[in-house]
């Protein structure tokens, strides 16, 4: 496929719905907001308001929602510890999370709930499919596995505590300096530290740190692993070594390498790496060729009116109508 010209690049923003409407309710709950009907809205106002004000900030061209299935979880099932620990979500954010796509889908915007995924396996799937059509993407998540798919044209804005125009834009570049790490190397990354939020334990005695200096020092885990697997790591350990006398730092080359080749720390980083990688290959309805068709934009100004009216405060209902039923920037290119 030939790609646009990076100048006429069309956007494609994808937004990890659950990450959104959490942080929402824990945000909110004190405003104790309703709708017209008299129930709880303010996780669903706080995600909406946070997305019109992404949309006015991007300019997109399509806007896509991932949900999670609740009702089922292949990583629970290859895993019943997936994510244990976590404190039950109180019941009026269970509402709130069940009305979601509703929501969205009567505004006229895409959403997927992929059977027995989550909302991280549409913003893989998301990023995939800008990267085959030749747009670039964002995705919005407050959610860390996502920057696996950081690249040259997908950016993930981190949700933290100043929402979105206090969050970090998340690039290549940007992403190194955070953790020292290259964005292909993530995942990789990810799956030698382990991620407790989802209770996923590490390979034993490698921890950030460690993590990002192997992978700096070997250039990725697939030279790590043929190495330790075909020549006793000796190749692996001396890169280690070289990087610690640079450094001024205590050679590490040894114990990195005994612990890589510790019982169950190949199998450990491999659990890591399928649970951790998204499904990249979803089916998402999208038809940038056919107009009107759900998440593209713009949106029709009646149905922008009444579904957002419906959520009972009027300055979102203005700014929705102002945001959503405008051109997107890509149209006067």
């Amino acid at each position: 496929m030939t790609h646009p010209d990076d100048d006429t690049r069309k956007l494609l923003l994808v937004v990890d719905a659950p990450s959104l409407l959490h942080r929402n309710h824990h945000a909110r709950a004190h405003t104790r907001a309703l709708d017209r009907a008299g129930r709880p809205v303010w996780a669903l106002h706080g995600m909406l308001r946070q997305i019109i004000e992404s949309i006015d900030r991007f300019a997109p061209d399509a806007v896509l929602f991932g949900l999670d299935d609740r009702t089922a979880s292949v990583r629970r099932d290859a895993y019943p510890a997936y994510k244990a620990g976590r404190a039950e979500k109180h019941p009026e954010l269970i509402r709130q999370l069940e009305r979601a796509g509703a929501l969205l889908d009567a505004l006229g915007l895409a959403t997927l709930t992929p059977p027995g995924l989550e909302a991280d396996d549409v913003s893989a799937s998301g990023a995939a499919w800008a990267g085959r059509h030749g747009w670039d993407c964002v995705i919005i998540t407050s959610d860390r596995d996502t920057f696996a798919h950081i690249s040259d044209h997908t950016k993930v804005l981190r949700l933290i505590d100043g929402g979105i125009n206090g969050s970090p834009l998340l690039d290549p570049r940007r992403l190194h300096t955070m953790y020292g790490v290259a964005a292909e190397n993530y995942l990789a990354y990810a799956a030698l530290r382990g991620d407790a939020s989802d209770n996923l334990p590490g390979v034993p005695g490698i921890g950030e740190k460690t993590a990002a200096i192997l992978l700096k020092a070997a250039g990725s885990m697939q030279a790590v692993w043929a190495d330790v697997e075909h020549g006793d790591g000796s190749t692996v350990a001396a890169a280690l070594d070289s990087w610690a006398v640079d450094n001024g730092s205590p050679r590490l080359g040894a114990r990195v390498v005994r612990h890589l080749t510790a019982p169950g720390a190949r199998e450990r980083y491999d659990f890591n790496v399928s649970m951790m990688r998204g499904h990249d290959d979803l089916e998402l309805g999208l038809t940038p060729d056919v107009p009107g068709t759900p998440g593209l934009l713009p949106l029709d100004v009646d149905r922008v009116s009444r579904v957002v009216g419906f959520l009972n405060v009027e300055a979102t209902t203005s700014l929705a109508v102002r945001v959503l039923t405008g051109a997107p920037a890509s149209a006067g290119r």
